[in-house]
C-alpha cells in the first residue's frame, strides 16, 4: 500500500474548497457524473483509432444510494485509470486530466470532453467525510486500484480485485449532507444537471437523460413535431411556442442550441433566466445575461458552447472576446429569422404579434443594430384591430393629414381605446390614423423611437384637444362674449388636490364636447413609465398631473349655465361638467368621486329632457 500526501500548495486547499470553491453543493454530482462521462467519450475515442482493444460492451453510468451505508455512488465503464495515472490526476490537485487528453488527441472528438478544469473532483469533498475511487484501466494487465481519502492532504493508495474497466467513486456522505442520501433530491439534482448527457445515466435502475437531444442535431433531421416535442421536454407546462430558431456555427466559435419564442400576452409576468446554457451537453446555468442580449432573456430554450469561457466552478462567465461574438450571433440570427417570417408569412406574423411585439420592442429600445433591421417589421396595430402598418406604411397613410409644422410625422396613438374612445371618435372625424400602444413597454419604446428618428413625433390621442393633436390651433370664433368668457374660465378655476388645471375658453364646433380635459403629452409620458423607471420615475410617479380644461364655448348647455341665477347651483353644474371631463382621463377618484356621485344625484331633480331647467 502507498501513502502520501497529495500534493497541493496549501494543507487548506480541502476547507476552501468546501466553503468557497462552488456556492451550491448540489454541483458536486454535476461534477462527478461529468466526469464519468469524459471517461466514458475517452475511450470512445481511444476505440475509434484503435488504440483501446477488444469489445467496449455497454456504456453507462450508473449512480446508486445506501442510505444505510451512507454512501453514495457513480460508477462508470470508461478508461479507468492506471495506479500511476491516480497518482498523477488525484494527488496534484488543478491538474487536468481532461486537458492533458485533448492536447494529446487533439481534433479527434475532442468536443466530447468535458472537464476542463481538474477541481471537478474534489467537490465531491464538499458532502464528504470520506472519498474512495476503485478503478481499472482500460490498458491491459494493469491492475485495479483504490485510493482513499478523508478530506485531510493524507491518502491511501492500494491494489485491489475489480472485475470490469471502469472507475466508482464512493462517497461516504458527512452528517450534514444527509440530504443526498434522499431518493428524491438526487432525482431532482440529476433532473436538473445531467438531463441531456451524451452517455446513457441510470438511477433506481431508470434511464434519467436523452443522450441525444434536438439541438445535437442537424435541422434538416427535425421535423416541426420534434422542435415542439422539445420544447414540452424542456417546458412541460407551457403553451406550444410562436416560432424556433436553430442555432449551429462552427466558426469563429462553436455553438449550438434552440431559441423558442413563448406566447406572451400583455399581463403576462416576464420572466427571465429561462435559456438554459450547457457545455457539451453539461448544464451549466440559466443566467445568460453576457451571452444573450438582454432583450432576448425573454426567449426559452437552450444554448451548448464548448468555447464560452467559465471559471472554476462552471457557475459564471468569464469576460472573454467570444462572449461579445456570440451576443451578435445570436441578435443576428434572431432579427433575420423574424424579418425571414414578415416577408414571407405577414398574415401569421401579424397574428403572432401580440406576442412577437414585445421581442421586438424591447430589443429595438436596447440594441442599436436590432433597431435598425427590426425598423422594417415592427408593427402598429390599427385601433379598430386587424390592419397593420410598419412605419413607412404609417407615413404613406397619414403623411398628408398627420405632418406637423416642423415636418414631423405625427403619429397618433391610444393606450386604452375603451377609456378613450370620445377622443379616438374626434381624431377619426379628422381623418386622423390611430393604432393601439397598449403593451407594458410602449411608453418607453415611444421614447426610444423619438430619440433614434428625428421625423418622427408621437403624440396621444387625449394630449390635447383634437385640434391641437397635430399643430397648435388658434381657438375659433366663440358665440360668447370676452365677459361671458371670462365668467365661464373663473367658474372652472376648482381646485383639486394633486392635480394642477389650467382652463381656457375656446370656440369649438357645437358638436363637440362642453369641456375637454387633455393631460400635456410629456408629462403623461413620463407618470406612465413611473412605475418602472427607478428613482427618475419615483421623481415624476410624485408630481401633481398636469390637466388642461379646454371650455367649449360654443356649446349650448353655457347658455344656460350662465343665465342660471342661483350661483350655488351654477358652480355644481360647472363642477360636473369638470369632473367629467377628469372622469375621462381617470383622474377622478376617492373623495372627488363620492362628491361628483353625491352631486349628480342632487341636480338630477333639475334635468329634464337633456335640458337644464332654471328656476327662477
Amino acid at each position: 500500500m502507498q501513502k502520501g500526501n497529495i500534493r497541493v500548495q496549501t494543507e487548506n486547499i480541502f476547507p476552501i474548497i468546501k466553503k468557497f470553491l462552488y456556492s451550491e453543493h448540489d454541483i458536486f454530482v454535476r461534477e462527478l457524473v461529468s466526469n464519468a462521462v469524459d471517461a466514458t467519450q475517452k475511450l470512445k475515442t481511444l476505440s475509434s483509432i484503435g488504440e483501446a482493444k477488444g469489445e467496449l460492451g455497454e456504456l453507462r453510468i450508473d449512480i446508486k444510494l445506501d442510505a444505510e451505508a451512507k454512501t453514495l455512488t457513480i460508477s462508470d465503464k470508461g478508461i479507468g485509470m492506471t495506479a500511476g495515472e491516480v497518482d498523477k490526476y488525484l494527488n496534484q490537485v488543478a491538474f487536468s486530466g481532461a486537458e492533458e487528453f485533448l492536447q494529446k488527441y487533439k481534433g479527434q472528438n475532442d468536443a466530447n470532453i468535458i472537464g476542463h478544469f481538474g477541481l471537478g473532483f474534489y467537490s465531491a469533498f464538499m458532502v464528504s467525510d470520506k472519498v474512495e475511487v476503485v478503478t481499472k484501466s482500460y490498458k491491459e494487465d494493469t491492475p485495479a486500484v483504490k485510493w482513499e481519502c478523508d478530506g485531510s492532504p493524507a491518502f491511501t493508495l492500494e491494489e485491489v480485485d475489480k472485475g470490469e474497466r471502469g472507475t466508482d467513486i464512493i462517497l461516504h456522505i458527512n452528517e450534514e449532507s444527509k440530504e443526498f442520501l434522499e431518493t428524491h433530491r438526487i432525482s431532482q439534482i440529476l433532473e436538473k444537471f445531467c438531463k441531456f448527457l451524451p452517455v446513457p445515466i441510470f438511477f433506481e435502475d431508470k434511464q434519467i437523460n436523452n443522450t441525444n437531444p434536438a439541438w445535437t442535431k442537424k435541422p434538416s433531421e427535425l421535423t416541426t413535431e420534434d422542435y415542439q416535442n422539445f420544447y414540452k421536454e424542456l417546458y412541460p407546462y407551457n403553451e406550444t411556442p410562436l416560432f424556433w430558431i436553430h442555432l449551429n456555427v462552427d466558426y469563429p466559435f462553436n455553438l449550438t442550441g434552440i431559441l423558442y419564442f413563448p406566447k406572451i400576452k400583455q399581463s403576462y409576468e416576464i420572466q427571465k433566466d429561462k435559456i438554459q446554457l450547457y457545455s457539451n451537453q453539461v448544464f451549466v446555468t440559466d443566467e445568460v445575461k453576457d451571452i444573450v442580449p438582454e432583450f432576448l432573456m425573454l426567449l426559452q430554450g437552450v444554448i451548448d458552447s464548448p468555447d464560452i469561457p467559465l471559471n472554476v466552478s462552471r457557475s459564471y462567465l468569464q469576460g472573454d472576446p467570444n462572449v461579445k461574438k456570440i451576443n451578435n450571433y445570436i441578435t443576428k440570427k434572431v432579427a433575420d429569422k423574424l424579418e425571414e417570417i414578415f416577408n414571407k408569412e405577414r398574415k401569421e406574423f401579424e397574428e403572432k404579434w401580440e406576442s412577437i411585439g414585445l421581442f421586438v420592442k424591447y430589443g429595438m429600445m436596447t440594441d442599436d443594430k436590432f433597431f435598425e433591421k427590426a425598423n422594417k417589421f415592427n408593427l402598429f396595430e390599427d385601433v379598430d384591430g386587424g390592419k397593420f402598418y410598419t412605419l413607412e406604411e404609417y407615413r404613406l397613410a397619414a403623411e398628408t393629414l398627420q405632418k406637423n409644422k416642423d415636418g414631423k410625422l405625427v403619429i397618433l396613438y391610444t393606450t386604452n381605446p375603451v377609456q378613450q374612445d370620445a377622443y379616438i371618435q374626434q381624431a377619426k372625424a379628422k381623418g386622423y390614423v390611430i393604432v393601439k400602444m397598449e403593451t407594458i413597454v410602449d411608453s418607453a419604446f415611444i421614447n426610444q423611437v423619438e430619440h433614434k428618428l428625428d421625423n418622427v413625433t408621437f403624440t396621444r390621442v387625449d394630449a390635447d384637444i383634437v385640434d391641437n393633436l397635430i399643430d397648435k390651433q388658434e381657438g375659433g370664433e366663440s358665440v360668447l362674449n370676452k365677459e361671458e368668457a371670462e365668467a365661464l374660465k373663473n367658474l372652472f378655476d376648482i381646485k383639486m388636490p394633486e392635480v394642477n388645471m389650467t382652463v381656457e375658453v375656446k370656440g369649438l364646433s357645437a358638436d363637440a364636447p362642453p369641456v375637454v380635459a387633455t393631460r400635456p403629452e410629456f408629462m403623461r409620458r413620463m407618470k406612465d413609465m413611473a412605475s418602472v423607471s427607478g428613482p427618475m420615475g419615483s421623481f415624476y410617479a410624485n408630481m401633481p398631473d398636469e390637466v388642461s380644461l379646454t371650455v367649449n364655448g360654443n356649446h349650448p348647455v353655457y347658455q344656460n349655465i350662465l343665465a342660471e341665477t342661483d350661483s350655488d347651483k351654477k358652480e355644481k353644474l360647472v363642477h360636473n361638467l369638470a369632473d367629467l371631463a377628469l372622469l375621462s382621463q381617470g383622474l377622478l377618484k376617492g373623495n372627488n368621486l363620492t362628491e361628483f356621485i353625491n352631486r349628480s344625484v342632487e341636480l338630477i331633480g333639475g334635468v329634464q329632457k337633456g335640458k337644464i331647467i332654471v328656476e327662477g
